[in-house]
């Protein structure tokens, strides 16, 4: 008994231990030493200089130039004259400039009591030893001050972080049908054709059918449901051939992996022989979207966070409570767990599997329309979008037999792909081709375990 409640709840917690594993790995391995040269990091330095000489020290501001070097420059300048501070000057200039500039100072005079800088600067040695050595004068006991330096990972750079989300946005969208399908103790492997698809019809809908260029909100928004209302049919397609004609999933879905992508190539193929007046061949390139306006969708920023991760974090909750408070929810579980006694029990068995079908297919139909206001309709993207998706649900704690699993886990598979796509991309010990070894391991461990884990709750039962 205490073993089974152990599985238990190493199968419900496994997940979110696994990610906070991978991000202390990657934490402690990305470690390394900063020279901060922010304007924030000047503002210290100046307080540091005043709190240590008062008022009256005497402040040479040198910097080599940079993209942070004048920033960095006038908020030291700034905060020595909020805090009184009367004795200081400045100079961005190459390393011979500076050199020219402290030779073109008098040696006589007041004492420079320090010069304040960047690392970069502060490295010069002629700041480091002759200048300061054989001039004397000015330059008697000057100290060359920097912003302190400090070890943090990168791997937990606020700018990596958000990267982390923003990257794995539409696997994770497509991976939210996925789970849906999965409990249903289905698969959908067309899905990265169906993402192709919707982006091309999209694509094409905007600049042929809503304005083009010219194309209002209501325009773009007509075009986005035109790509999502394009998964929802392929999506419905697979549920009643797997419903009605029991052809089993995966057969159905490879044969809608090729039949999508296909489409896709078909589309855009044609769109650009028409957009060249019929006098040319044309190849399968993304077909570009003339309203500037739709790349919002993908490249937007609101408060400073990509509008993706909305996206990814409402989507997932909306799922959650459908899945946790509603009569469909539990029929979904209901038909994965046993299909027969869900049947017997009045639960609509097929329309439910030709539903969560469609919404996988809604899914697969929005990450396609994202990626098209970041790229155009590509007819060659989502490749291998539908392994990455399966990889984040089966990881996350969705069982491969059905009837047990969870949104939040998925959410969870899909950040543990992400991190360790983004971990080993940091420390450049794998290649891209090498990860996708590790990411199939993974995929092959996680499924064994679970099947392992279901033997042993059916014996001990």
């Amino acid at each position: 008994m205490k073993l089974r409640k152990a599985i238990r709840l190493a199968a419900e917690f496994g997940p979110v231990v696994v990610l906070l594993l991978l991000f202390a790995l990657f934490t402690s391995l990305t470690s390394r030493l900063y020279y901060p040269q922010s304007p924030a990091a000047g503002v210290k330095l100046a307080d540091r200089l005043v709190e240590q000489y008062g008022p009256e020290v005497k402040v040479l501001v040198l910097a080599v130039p940079g993209a942070d070097s004048q920033p960095f420059v006038e908020a030291i300048e700034q905060e020595l004259q909020r805090q009184g501070v009367t004795g200081a000057a400045s100079f961005v200039g190459n390393p011979g400039e500076i050199r020219g500039f402290l030779d073109g100072l008098p040696t006589e005079g007041d004492r420079v009591t320090a010069i304040a800088t960047n690392h970069r600067t502060a490295s010069l040695s002629f700041l480091q030893d002759a200048i300061l050595r054989e001039r004397g004068g000015a330059f008697t006991d000057t100290s060359v001050e920097e912003p302190e330096s400090y070890y943090w990972p990168t791997f937990l750079q606020v700018e990596n972080l958000t990267n982390l989300l923003n990257n794995s946005a539409q696997v994770a969208i497509i991976a939210v049908g996925m789970t849906l399908v999965i409990i249903t103790a289905g698969i959908d492997l067309s899905v990265g054709s169906v993402m192709a698809l919707a982006a091309v019809t999209t694509a094409v809908s905007i600049n042929s059918w809503f304005g083009g260029a010219e194309a209002s909100t209501w325009g773009l928004i007509g075009g986005g449901l035109v790509g999502i209302g394009v998964g929802a049919l392929c999506g419905a397609f697979n549920g009643l051939v797997t419903t009605f004609l029991r052809v089993p999933p995966f057969i159905v879905t490879l044969a809608m992996f090729m039949i999508a992508r296909g489409l896709a190539l078909v589309i855009a193929t044609s769109y650009g022989h028409i957009g060249a007046d019929g006098t040319t061949a044309a190849t399968p390139e993304a077909v570009t979207i003339e309203a500037e306006a739709f790349g919002y969708l993908g490249m937007g920023r609101p408060f400073g966070i990509p509008l993706r991760i909305y996206i990814v974090f409402g989507l997932y909750l909306l799922t959650h409570m459908v899945m946790t408070r509603t009569s469909f929810g539990r029929y979904v579980y209901a038909v994965g767990g046993n299909r027969e006694a869900a049947r017997l029990s009045g639960v609509p068995v097929y329309l439910v599997l030709i539903v969560v079908y469609a919404l996988c297919g809604v899914g697969a139909g929005l990450s396609g329309i994202i990626d098209a206001s970041r790229f155009g309709g590509r007819p060659s993207g989502g490749e291998l979008y539908e392994l990455q998706a399966i990889a984040a649900v089966v990881v996350g704690g969705t069982s491969i037999s059905g009837g047990e699993g969870r949104v939040a886990g998925t959410l969870i598979g899909a950040l543990i792909i992400a991190v360790i796509e983004s971990g080993l991309s940091q420390l450049n010990i794998m290649d891209a081709y090498q990860r996708r070894v590790v990411f199939g391991a993974l995929i092959l461990v996680t499924v064994v375990i679970d099947q392992l884990k279901n033997r042993y709750m059916a014996r001990s039962a």
